[in-house]
């Protein structure tokens, strides 16, 4: 996929180039900067940079990679904290703009980025993660370029704590395991009062998907919780939480689409949005090669992570983005943590992309894309 969130070594990756955070000297430093040169051959690399002589905040110089994997080091100089309100992140953004473009210069198609600033310059990790997430997707959305942002380990990751605490809470309310439905909790623990039925209805729900479409099986099992809901003499504790609104679908159409593959009716998508193939391919993290493929292809099968990103990129709503899956024969599923964070994001109509995978990789899941 064009852009990738990864836990690894830096100086190990094998792409075209890889970018370290320098300092205005250009002269070997610590951290992310002293693994490079140390890596690449500290002499030669220190004496490319003495040529060049220093490089301002912001801005960006190329060098050989020399024994590193990668053919070219950017170094980048990124700003250090100073409370936020100096101009840091316009800074920090021009970083990233000026390393892509660059490397865009050089003919490079594959670079990869440390968390820049994220170290000893202070810089806030979630924060200048947020500013690089902007900036490589702003980039990639007009670029053709493979992107890497590294990460050494799970410590040098973080997202928002308002982002993260919303996702968890939406994930608590909506996501089921296989064995039971989640539950939450009201006063000192009070359930729901049709738990059982609401287990049985669960266990059932597989053998209801096999004998019929999946929308289908959708409808039987709501009208089996209403039923149950119906019965009861007094009201329910809780109430579920509040989605956003959806358009109502036609069953009319529905059916008379049931015969589509999932490349015909992405391409029929397209089209009705009015959308062109490249800003649909990029919004949806997708390399422009797998894009002919399914162009090409009636019978294209995707994976259900690139389907599900070109629902994405499409903005469909939750009704539509369960009607393309489910022609590649998939469905969104509440036992399902990705599905679940990904119907957050749809609820929230939030359909950038870069945000979604950032969220799925503080979660440990897959990213969307391809």
């Amino acid at each position: 996929m064009p852009f990738e969130i990864v836990r690894n070594d830096i100086t190990k990756i094998e792409v075209d180039a890889i970018v370290t955070a320098a300092n205005n000297a250009l002269q070997h430093g610590g951290g992310v900067c002293g693994a490079i040169f140390a890596a690449a051959s500290a002499d030669k690399l220190q004496k490319a940079c003495n040529k060049i002589g220093s490089c301002e905040t912001g801005q960006a110089v190329i060098t050989k990679g020399y024994n590193l994997p990668a053919k070219h080091i950017i170094h980048t100089v990124g700003p250090v904290w100073n409370g936020g309100d100096h101009g840091e992140r316009d800074l920090l953004y021009t970083c990233y703009k000026n390393s892509l473009e660059l490397a865009k210069k050089n003919g490079c198609e594959s670079i990869a980025f440390p968390l820049i600033s994220s170290g000893i310059y202070g810089y806030p990790k979630d924060q200048a993660l947020r500013v690089a997430v902007t900036a490589i997707g702003d980039f990639l959305l007009q670029n053709d370029m493979s992107v890497f942002l590294v990460v050494f380990d799970k410590a040098a990751f973080s997202l928002s704590e308002k982002l993260y605490f919303a996702i968890k809470t939406f994930i608590d309310d909506n996501y089921a395991d296989s064995h039971y439905l989640s539950r939450r909790k009201a006063g000192e623990s009070q359930l729901l009062d049709f738990d059982a039925t609401t287990a049985v209805l669960e266990s059932d729900a597989k053998s209801f998907s096999d004998t019929m479409p999946i929308f289908e099986a959708e409808e039987s099992l709501k009208h089996s919780f209403d039923s149950v809901a119906e019965t009861k003499a007094k009201p329910l504790p809780i109430m579920a939480p509040q989605m956003a609104p959806q358009a109502q679908r036609n069953l009319k159409d529905v059916l008379g689409r049931l015969d589509e593959s999932f490349s015909q009716r992405l391409l029929r998508l397209i089209d009705e949005k009015g959308r062109n193939d490249a800003e649909v391919y990029k919004r949806a993290n997708i390399d422009r090669r797998v894009f002919s493929r399914i162009r090409s292809s009636r019978e294209y099968h995707p994976s259900k992570n690139t389907a599900l990103a070109f629902a994405i990129a499409l903005e469909l709503s939750l009704d539509d983005t369960r009607d393309l899956l489910m022609t590649a024969g998939f469905a969104l599923s509440r036992s399902n943590k990705l599905d679940v964070i990904v119907e957050y994001f749809i609820t929230e109509r939030n359909y950038n992309i870069f945000e979604i995978n950032e969220a799925l990789f503080a979660f440990d899941q897959s990213l969307l894309g391809a």
